[in-house]
């Protein structure tokens, strides 16, 4: 894994020895600046948003320590290198990753190293985490989600999850629902076509609109039809062919 690094240090002999360092013996990071006061160092991690940062602690104006207090957002981890044994304790409380005493010495180094990959491999994996349990809720919230059908006698709300295939019949459409029921309502099918593409239903034939998570399989004989899990048969017009092929992907 490429580790991205920012370098922060007052005296140019050190960012340059500490790049030596890492190109030579840590090549698993990648130097994309260096700064040598808290100034600049606010405008290279604006703009370059590093996984690590390589911080001095004296530096003229703001220390290392004050730099980290200015910052509104902190997502980097944090390597203090510093030739003051003396600032251990505080470098503990900003919750540094490691902290170097210079000259460095590149076992030290490589062990500091190893653990900025170990914490950012971490993160990674807990971004990627929370991005599928967001995405598992909005697909639960649209489980969720009811459709108004509005029939001769009353208005249903029926949810989206419980309708298995509708039919068109003019202009009047017939609902077949995971209850054994059927609903009529006096909309044409193309009205509810849009409306449930998102829901994982396909217009596989001109008078058909069949939710996915029902059909059982695809018969290719005899023109070729879709076989519902309640064993309804539904036909499957030519042209329909190639892009039921590409929404059943995963079946072929």
């Amino acid at each position: 894994m490429l580790v991205k690094a920012v370098i922060i240090d007052d005296e140019q002999n050190n960012i340059d020895n500490l790049f030596a360092l890492l190109q030579k013996h840590c090549k698993q990071v990648s130097i994309l600046a260096t700064a040598k006061n808290a100034e600049e160092a606010e405008l290279m991690l604006l703009q370059h948003m590093p996984d690590l940062v390589f911080l001095d602690i004296q530096m003229p104006g703001k220390n290392g320590f004050e730099l980290l207090q200015s910052l509104h957002d902190r997502m980097f981890e944090v390597i203090f290198v510093t030739a003051y044994d003396q600032f251990g304790i505080q470098a503990v409380k900003f919750s540094a990753l490691d902290y170097l005493l210079k000259p460095v010495a590149v076992e030290e180094l490589k062990k500091a190293v190893q653990k900025a990959i170990d914490k950012v491999l971490l993160k990674s994996k807990n971004v990627q985490l929370e991005n599928l349990i967001e995405l598992l809720q909005q697909q639960q919230h649209k489980e969720e989600h009811r459709l108004a059908l509005t029939t001769l006698k009353e208005t249903r709300f029926v949810f989206t999850k419980q309708i298995i295939h509708c039919i068109s019949s003019n202009n009047y459409t017939t609902f077949y629902l995971t209850t054994s029921e059927k609903l009529i309502v006096s909309k044409p099918i193309f009205e509810y076509e849009e409306l449930l593409s998102g829901y994982g239903f396909i217009r596989c034939h001109q008078s058909h609109l069949v939710n996915k998570k029902y059909i059982k399989s695809w018969i290719k004989e005899d023109g070729g039809y879709l076989l519902l899990e309640n064993l309804t048969q539904v036909p499957v017009s030519r042209n329909k062919k190639e892009t039921l092929k590409k929404e059943l992907g995963e079946l072929f």
